[in-house]
């Protein structure tokens, strides 16, 4: 069944159909006169107001915008001196390596995808980071935003950039929220996955060193592969994101974002997973998340329940708890945070959270090349890396 904002009919009441998404949005908790969510609100009137609404490509696979992005403005700057701008080739590649763009297909549609290859590279197989965009960004955009690609230089792995289609959503971002993208072989975890395996067979990538981040609703996508697809990623990086099954369609998506856990609460598990049933985390996956405490995009709550998942499933697999160790520090570039470290009974580190003080929806320590970051600092990409480096191989011991 087709999302009925897509629907071609022959006419339709506007203000009913308007008046049917501000209950929704309000149901969900939402203050829709102020803030981000009034952009979307307006941003959908004005679609309904022409009479007429856009037909999608022969892929659609979205529903509606979920994540509106907020940029973060250091202190002292005027917001007026912040402004979204497409990154240059070279600020995109970030490194002396090559940067190759494909595109992969299978029964949930296409995707197309970006492969950094470093500039040392040896004979051996090497591990793999798939980095996952946010909302209306770009796998260039991301890549420079980020600088993974120079960390990829000095450490010697692939870094991955799957693209989101304006099919799929209209600002790009990935589908996190709908049920059909939560589970395995379907949607769009399986495109991910296929990207990851193709991407791996033709560089020779180490299939016990497949790492997955992202920002946003790609951190919450991320969270989904490592609930997904826990045999392939050996970790998981979740920088701004939401927890598995917090959401089931735009409402609950929204409420989540807000820090409403609607999605999961007083739902019972179903096989397969249907309408609003909830999905549970199960899978013990070592995750680092990072998570501004003055995100008003997507509230800190969501990365501290990304933790608690973890927990319990940490908790269930070893049959106990963890040991947590927090430390206290402030970033080369001003921003203060606090860092927590689980430990299992093991005396593996399996979770590690910061928080950053101050921080808004943006990327920690990123460059300024790039949409949507905060210099402040720390550097969530270095951070993210020496977190992957130095976890077990995946399916190891």
């Amino acid at each position: 069944m087709k999302h009925p904002f897509y629907g071609r009919t022959p006419s339709f009441d506007a203000n009913a159909i308007n008046e049917t998404i501000q209950r929704a949005l309000t149901s969900a908790g939402l203050d829709t006169t102020s803030g981000p969510m009034r952009d979307v609100t307006e941003t959908i009137r004005r679609a309904l107001a022409t009479g007429r609404l856009a037909e999608p490509g022969p892929r659609v696979e979205s529903e509606s915008v979920v994540d509106v992005e907020s940029p973060v403005v250091p202190a002292g700057e005027d917001s007026s001196a912040i402004r979204q701008r497409r990154p240059s080739v070279g600020e995109a590649r970030q490194g002396q390596g090559s940067f190759e763009a494909h595109e992969f297909s299978n029964d949930s549609g296409t995707r197309a995808y970006k492969v950094y290859v470093p500039t040392v590279k040896s004979d051996a197989p090497c591990g793999m980071i798939v980095m996952l965009h946010g909302c209306t960004q770009s796998a260039d955009d991301f890549a420079a935003g980020t600088q993974m690609n120079r960390l990829a230089d000095e450490h010697g792995f692939l870094v991955v950039y799957p693209e989101q289609s304006a099919h799929a959503n209209a600002s790009r971002c990935w589908n996190w929220f709908r049920p059909q993208d939560q589970v395995r072989d379907a949607g769009e975890p399986s495109l991910i996955a296929g990207i990851v395996h193709e991407v791996a067979h033709r560089h020779a990538g180490d299939p016990r060193r497949i790492f997955v981040a992202g920002l946003s609703a790609g951190a919450a996508m991320a969270v989904v592969l490592g609930e997904t697809y826990p045999e392939l990623f050996a970790g998981v990086g979740a920088h701004s994101g939401l927890p598995y099954g917090s959401a089931h369609d735009i409402p609950s998506a929204l409420g989540a974002m807000k820090g409403g856990r609607s999605g999961l609460q007083g739902l019972k598990s179903v096989p397969g997973g249907g309408g609003g049933a909830r999905r549970r985390a199960v899978q013990a996956v070592p995750v680092i998340v990072f998570h501004g405490d003055r995100d008003h995009t997507v509230q800190q709550t969501n990365g501290e329940t990304i933790v608690l998942q973890a927990q319990e499933a940490y908790a269930c697999e070893a049959g106990g708890g963890m040991r947590v160790t927090t430390q206290a520090g402030v970033a080369s570039g001003g921003r203060r945070f606090t860092r927590a470290v689980h430990v299992d009974c093991k005396g593996h580190v399996r979770i590690e959270s910061w928080t950053l003080h101050g921080g808004g929806h943006a990327w920690s320590g990123g460059h300024a090349s790039g949409s949507y970051t905060d210099g402040a600092g720390p550097d969530a990409s270095a951070e993210m890396v020496r977190f992957f480096m130095a976890l077990p191989r995946c399916g190891s011991a």
